[in-house]
């Protein structure tokens, strides 16, 4: 049996609480080892509209990538490190930062122009603003007459 160092968490064996919340518990059974590394969502609803914040911790701007299309907003985050198994002070024991990439959608309505999205990034959370979806309006009611 190998230690937890190469498993899931480092800290697994040596910190094994009663009391762990049900949360992380919750999180693991539904994504597994992956469950940090889901873009965790909070939406908000305002009289005008929704706001979205979406965890991004570790990522730059420029590693985020938003696309509007048939009324779904997705979000994509990309990232790696250097592939070297040494840093500038040692050789690499153990790596726990997330490298790869992500991605979420979120129907937003199909009314919704990409002009509408406001977005901006600020300690590792996106914040994302638009409107509500107008409904569309019925064709007015007309009656046939039947000949």
């Amino acid at each position: 049996m190998l230690p937890s160092i190469f498993g899931e968490s480092l800290f697994d064996d040596w910190m094994d609480f009663p009391f762990q919340s049900l949360e992380s518990d919750v999180d693991h059974k539904l994504y597994g080892k992956n469950a940090a590394r889901v873009m965790k969502t909070d939406l908000k609803e305002h009289d005008d509209g929704y706001e979205l914040l979406v965890d991004l911790p570790g990522f730059k701007k420029d590693q985020i990538d938003l696309q509007l299309q048939n009324g779904y907003l997705t979000v994509s985050a990309a990232k790696g490190v250097e592939a070297d198994d040494k840093d500038k002070k040692g050789r690499i024991v153990h790596q726990e930062r997330y490298t790869g990439s992500m991605t979420r959608s979120f129907y937003i309505g199909e009314n919704v122009r990409e002009e509408d999205v406001k977005a901006s990034f600020e300690d590792g959370v996106l914040r994302l603003d638009f409107p509500k979806e107008k409904p569309m309006s019925l064709p007015e009611k007309k009656k046939i007459q039947i000949q």
